[in-house]
């Protein structure tokens, strides 16, 4: 399966007699199914004028744990021994599916928000196991282990480009107008008052976007975090955490060209 230089599957890259330049680990947002593709068919259109053919790893749903440890583990591993050396990108889209889901961001929140005037109230605190600090330290462990295998397979010239999503909407909106198993039913569920929703989900993201800055911290000349929170409006969401096509092309154009430049990749 391939989008012109995007292929989500090694072996018709192979028939096609191709070899990637860029690697693209990720989920939903890489993988997104429907109509008007993904955020990487939008950056397959921007790095295809270098000549940039994009391997797609993961799949919808992928959390960062299964790139290191879980069910995509082999298949990095493998394409960074077959490919790392000539690479000249690592594209990264990992993390939101810790946070997203109902079983997910429920744990995180209070037994009962109904009172709280802050977003930052509504989310259980300490080291424990189920809070927020907990699960960033649990995902910056993975994003840890994965930046160290992508350096120790690629030569130092191969740029790694991480992102931050945007601040979804709680919209309750699912797939093809269903009822959403997300974000609202948990803040729901945990009665958060509706006017404080979306300051939890804008805490959540801007708490994972200042985890994925410090990993920039490890090595800022080939680590780069595309910082894309506040670009979309309403009308770019299709669901509560999915763009349409346009608001996939408003980030890709918007937040991620300028960088691709910068980096000589588009």
């Amino acid at each position: 399966m391939n989008d012109e230089n995007v292929y989500w599957d090694w072996r018709a890259m192979q028939r096609d007699g191709l070899y990637p330049s860029i690697l693209a680990i990720g989920d939903s947002w890489f993988w997104y199914p429907f109509p008007g593709g993904s955020l990487i068919t939008r950056l397959g259109r921007l790095v295809a004028r270098k000549q940039h053919t994009v391997l797609v790893l993961g799949n919808n749903g992928a959390e960062a744990f299964d790139y290191v440890e879980g069910k995509y583990r082999k298949a990095v591993r493998e394409a960074l021994r077959l490919h790392g050396s000539a690479l000249s990108a690592v594209f990264i889209s990992g993390g939101g599916n810790d946070f997203a889901g109902f079983n997910d961001l429920r744990p995180l929140l209070n037994d009962d928000c109904a009172q709280a005037t802050t977003a930052a109230a509504c989310f259980r605190t300490g080291a424990s196991s189920g809070t927020l600090d907990w699960l960033m330290d649990k995902m910056m462990a993975s994003y840890r282990t994965l930046i160290g295998q992508i350096m120790a397979s690629t030569p130092p010239g191969t740029h790694i480009l991480l992102h931050n999503y945007d601040y979804a909407r709680p919209s309750g909106r699912g797939v093809f107008g269903k009822k959403s198993a997300w974000l609202k039913p948990a803040l729901d569920n945990a009665r958060v008052p509706a006017a404080l929703q979306q300051a939890c989900i804008n805490y959540l993201i801007d708490r994972f976007s200042a985890e994925l800055q410090a990993m920039v911290a490890i090595d800022p000349a080939r680590i780069w975090r595309v910082d894309s929170v506040g670009t979309l409006a309403d009308k770019h969401w299709a669901n509560e955490l999915h763009p349409k096509s346009s608001g996939f092309r408003k980030i890709a154009t918007t937040c991620w060209r300028p960088v691709l430049r910068r980096l000589g990749l588009a």
